[in-house]
């Protein structure tokens, strides 16, 4: 029997330590997320060393919580409740000179302005020719670029980096060059680089579902996004030249800091064809799974809760015709399966493994006859080298990353891109999270679906034993996701309004906090400009006995935004860090263009950020500080 397999020698899943469900009100929780015996927390109480705080800008209460050793093997002692005054401009901003205080506020005042916004791209354009390249350069850098972008190249950001880490904020490079592509340009290569030839020769040639399809209407993926930035594929040669960019990423945040983070983007990596056939794969293998947990009477059960009996699933399979009753039974007791007579959906997810012919990976059940069929017909053997050279790079990538102490960032990307890119970010971490986080993955909490996204990877690290390491976002292709399930004619991915964006945001939270309390095995980036949720962080860390010195929660803010969230975040003792941009001048005109678009909405909904500045710039005028320079 032919059955879908997963990446080229990548680490196997070892489902042999699968430990007991227990379960909290909603929540999947395996027993071996440490527990511990009153003894031992008697002992623990008696061992650990009292925890200082070093924070200009903390209020210290002495409320006590329990704070709990990184191993749980130490000691606990009462922890004293940390406050983080989110008010106190000197802090905020203590890092910025006045001349810096005006430019953002000149800055933030110009993104509320409509025409300004909407024409901002044709008005660069014009000062370009009327000023000349350099007076252009130096008016962007006392303005637009100077407040969002570091600096042009490595060199050039290393003051500013050192500058903000004196005053407790680290850095995430993202080199933020891109090209700067009509509509049309970008339609052409996004359909030329997401239809195989295959398709090309055939529409009809394929199982394909519409959503996991490039459509042109659709193929220009910058589309209603702001704050993403966006790849299209040229060649392999170019794909080269975009992973050399992010190892001198990597590199330079090594350099840069301690535990410093860099960020990448999979679409950026290889021809996006592969990662839209494998999320459609990924998706059949689980629509599969709920058909046969149906057949079992199990579908109304918690995700990770439908566990199918063995033999009744071999049953099935038999009857559907997948394989022969001998490849069934060999298939299913494997070294993958537990010994429990059950199978749930990680045990299910395991059997697409490790395979030497990639197009196998690319075999999906049909539910209506329950066999293993490609995906697509035919496979080019130039397709077969592109899906193995991108896997490849991912993991060039996460090598460099261990070797400079580096933690990667894998950024989200569009639902029918995701699967894969989760997919693929899982299996990095199944192989280099195994002695502490070092690759972490983006989820983004305005998809319905995102709470068991988190749990499902939560439980399978739990299971593998694992470093769990995530970014929770709200996400950046709203607009882009709901128009095109709308035109396309399947179901919106998305919560219905910032209400419920934000209840997701806080559940998938709550609940990596608590992993984080239970084991110590997790780690989690709380990237958000919404000081609710910041300080609804503090709050469930206080209550869980969470220290800002354990490194295991962090923060992340744009540079130039929300400077009153992360600086006094980071002289509390908080790992708070800032997404960094850099390139030259002309080539990250795009991303100025879409920061002035997002800081439109941003700003006009909110008045807190200017009037602190306001407010700190006063205090400085009143106290003489005309000529305030930041010290460190």
């Amino acid at each position: 029997m032919s059955c879908a397999k997963f990446v080229a020698k990548l680490v196997r899943a070892n489902a042999g330590n699968v430990g007991r469900i227990r379960m909290s009100p909603g929540r999947c929780r395996s027993t071996l997320a440490s527990t511990k015996s009153q003894e031992g927390k008697e002992q623990q109480q008696q061992e650990h060393e009292q925890q200082e705080q070093t924070n200009v800008c903390a209020v210290v209460e002495t409320e006590p919580v329990e704070l709990i050793s990184q191993t749980r093997t130490g000691a606990s002692r009462p922890l004293d409740r940390i406050h983080v005054d989110f008010d106190n401009t000197r802090e905020a901003y203590g890092s910025k000179g006045n001349a810096e205080l005006l430019r953002s506020l000149l800055v933030f005042k110009l993104c509320t302005i409509d025409l300004l916004v909407e024409k901002n791209k044709e008005l660069m354009d014009l000062s370009r020719k009327l000023l000349g390249q350099w007076m252009f350069e130096q008016l962007m850098k006392m303005t637009f670029y100077g407040q969002f972008v570091a600096g042009e190249d490595h060199d050039s950001i290393k003051p500013l980096i050192r500058k903000n880490q004196a005053f407790g904020v680290g850095a995430v490079l993202d080199y933020s060059v891109e090209e700067d592509l009509t509509q049309e340009e970008a339609v052409k290569k996004e359909m030329d680089s997401c239809v195989s030839e295959a398709e090309k020769e055939s529409a009809d040639a394929d199982h394909r579902e519409k959503k996991y399809k490039a459509h042109r209407q659709f193929g220009d993926r910058r589309g209603g996004v702001f704050s993403a930035r966006t790849y299209f594929y040229a060649d392999e040669a170019k794909c080269d030249n975009q992973m050399e960019t992010f190892i001198k990423c990597i590199k330079a945040s090594g350099g840069a800091s301690v535990d410093g983070f860099s960020a990448i983007k999979l679409t950026a990596l290889g021809r996006p064809q592969f990662l839209l056939q494998f999320s459609e794969v990924l998706i059949k293998w689980r629509q599969f799974f709920n058909f046969l947990a149906a057949q079992q009477g199990k579908s109304e059960m918690l995700l990770l809760e439908q566990k199918l009996e063995l033999e009744e699933l071999k049953e099935s399979l038999s009857k559907l015709g997948v394989g022969a009753k001998d490849d069934i039974e060999n298939w299913l007791t494997g070294e993958k399966m537990g010994f429990s007579g059950t199978i749930d959906l990680l045990d299910w997810n395991s059997l697409i493994s490790d395979t030497t012919k990639m197009s196998n990976l690319l075999m999906a059940p049909n539910l209506g006859t329950g066999h293993l069929e490609p995906l697509l017909k035919m496979f080019t053997n130039e397709e077969e080298r592109q899906m193995k050279r991108m896997l490849q790079r991912v993991d060039v990538l996460a090598k460099h990353a261990v070797e400079n102490g580096v933690r990667l960032m894998v950024d989200a990307e569009q639902t029918y891109f995701q699967p894969a890119i989760s997919r693929l970010t899982l299996e990095m971490q199944r192989k280099f999270n195994k002695e502490k986080p070092i690759i972490f993955n983006t989820y983004q909490c305005y998809l319905k679906e995102a709470y068991d996204n988190v749990t499902v990877d939560v439980e399978l690290s739990r299971r593998e034993g694992w470093y769990f390491g995530a970014k929770l976002v709200r996400g950046a292709y709203m607009y882009q996701e709901r128009a095109r399930a709308t035109e396309i004619g399947y179901e919106d991915p998305i919560n219905p309004d910032y209400e419920a964006t934000n209840r997701m945001y806080h559940k998938c939270l709550e609940y990596v906090l608590e992993e984080i309390e239970h084991s110590r095995k997790a780690n989690v980036m709380v990237a958000t400009h919404n000081e609710d949720t910041v300080k609804f962080t503090l709050e469930k860390m206080n209550e869980m006995g969470l220290s800002p010195t354990e490194h295991k929660v962090y923060f992340g803010q744009l540079l130039g935004m929300c400077d009153q969230i992360s600086f006094p975040l980071g002289q509390a003792g908080f790992p708070v860090y800032k997404y960094v941009p850099y390139g030259p001048v002309n080539e990250v005109i795009p991303y100025l263009s879409r920061r002035a678009q997002e800081n439109r909405g941003f700003m006009k909904g909110s008045q807190r950020e200017r009037s602190l500045l306001w407010k700190e710039l006063k205090r400085r005028l009143l106290c003489g500080q005309i000529f305030y320079k930041p010290v460190y």
